[in-house]
């Protein structure tokens, strides 16, 4: 059993290598392993367009959000009406109730670092553990596709920061 994490403390902070080199080693079981970064390159996700931070609670790693680009999947007609933003967890913590605490602190961060009009999140449809934990945060659909690389489902969801 992982060491229990405080949802209350949690910290958004700038990727380092350290974090990078890390991510890329975490492996989800299936269906969840098309979230693994297989072949990613730390210096990629160190590249300051795709905009990656870490998620942490004290000093430890426990995931990722991404605020830019990295969180568009092609296959949908993006704009620039929202933000787009993503994340991860590490695996061992998945399922555990964490998901949302680490999606509402990327949030927060994101509003007071980029102050969009609205977030925008594309969700795997499969992923109904993650569709559910956004819209419980005041997200809502928007439009389905199908994943221009392989055909696969995908949720459009946007959260409105104006009202």
């Amino acid at each position: 059993m992982p060491d229990p994490v405080d949802s209350g403390a949690l910290r958004i902070v700038p990727l380092t290598r350290a974090h990078a080199e890390d991510m890329v080693t975490w492996r989800y079981d299936p269906p969840y392993d098309v979230y693994d970064m297989t072949g990613a390159a730390p210096d990629d996700l160190l590249d300051p367009a795709l905009g990656f931070h870490a998620v942490l609670a004290g000093e430890r790693l426990i995931g990722f959000r991404s605020f830019g680009p990295d969180g568009r999947v092609p296959g949908w007609d993006y704009d620039d009406t929202a933000l787009d933003t993503g994340g991860g967890l590490r695996p061992s913590l998945t399922g555990q109730g964490l998901g949302r605490a680490a999606i509402a602190a990327g949030l927060a961060y994101g509003r007071d670092r980029y102050a969009p009009a609205a977030f925008r999140v594309t969700v795997a449809s499969f992923n109904a553990r993650a569709r559910r934990t956004v819209e419980s945060l005041g997200f809502e659909v928007v439009g389905s596709f199908a994943a221009r690389r392989d055909g696969r489902p995908f949720d459009v969801l946007v959260r409105d920061e104006t009202r």
